[in-house]
């Protein structure tokens, strides 16, 4: 675990390179109120299954990143996938990046492949949102009430510090804005050329299988999706022997076409 200057703003960062070499690199992209460290072993699993490296990171506000006051604005998500993110890549030196994002953060990876097409060699998209729905809705509500009036803010403290109450209250905040209502990027998925594999719980209480089908119909590239029953919001960790098979056959494929694709 380190620290990087990016865009501006201190990040920590947990990286370990391939063990093949020439091996892509898997970035992961946290939920809405994660951090690096909320990945736990699930990037080394993956990476062992894969040969590839691993990069997590702790977004601006989260985890032992630097604070980020609250109230946040309201295309805090475009910034990250326009501005941080790539210059992220661009500092670790990882090109063709495959981008594993859960809830916002495969939001965001979802949001990057569309701004720069053939950008990443592929998407593993987990119970990410395209578009607003009133479920969505309810749970961060939900989250926002427990956090002021329940035991969230002692839990949440452990993972993200004294600055606890601007990750929670900046993030739900945003969300809950009415200016946000009609927020979907729906219309701009057409751009996105790399393979994308979307990931699911059927019980997921922050957004329906709408997302799910909207984001396989919606891509222009190919795209499969694995929906899990008897799992929530956080399928990697609820599902993890089934998350880890799909995503581990899904990037074999994607390196195979990637040798195919150089050899001609």
């Amino acid at each position: 675990m380190h620290e990087a200057d990016v865009a501006g703003r201190r990040l920590e960062v947990v990286s370990h390179p391939p063990r093949v070499p020439g091996s892509p690199w898997i970035v992961f992209l946290h939920e809405g109120l994660g951090s690096a460290r909320q990945w736990r072993d699930f990037p080394a699993r993956l990476a062992a299954r894969t040969g590839c490296g691993s990069l997590a990171y702790s977004r601006w506000g989260y985890g032992n990143s630097a604070a980020r006051p609250a109230p946040w604005p309201l295309d805090f998500l475009e910034h990250e996938a326009a501005a941080v993110l790539p210059a992220l890549l661009a500092q670790a030196g990882i090109t063709a990046p495959i981008l594993f994002g859960h809830s916002d953060g495969g939001t965001i990876a979802l949001m990057y492949a569309a701004a720069f097409p053939g950008a990443a060699l592929g998407i593993v998209s987990e119970a990410a949102h395209v578009m607003l729905e009133d479920i969505g809705l309810d749970g961060i509500a939900g989250v926002r009430e427990r956090f002021l009036h329940g035991d969230l803010r002692v839990r949440l403290r452990a993972q993200h510090g004294d600055h606890v109450d601007d990750t929670v209250l900046g993030w739900t905040g945003v969300w809950l804005t009415p200016e946000l209502r009609a927020w979907d990027i729906r219309p701009r998925l057409a751009a996105i050329r790399c393979p994308v594999l979307v990931v699911q719980g059927r019980d997921d209480n922050f957004g329906t299988l709408g997302q799910v089908c909207d984001i396989v119909k919606g891509v222009g590239g190919p795209a499969a999706s694995l929906v899990l029953d008897a799992c929530g919001h956080v399928p990697h960790r609820e599902k993890a022997r089934d998350v880890l098979s799909a995503a581990a056959e899904f990037i074999a494929r994607l390196r195979t076409q990637q040798a195919v694709v150089s050899s001609q």
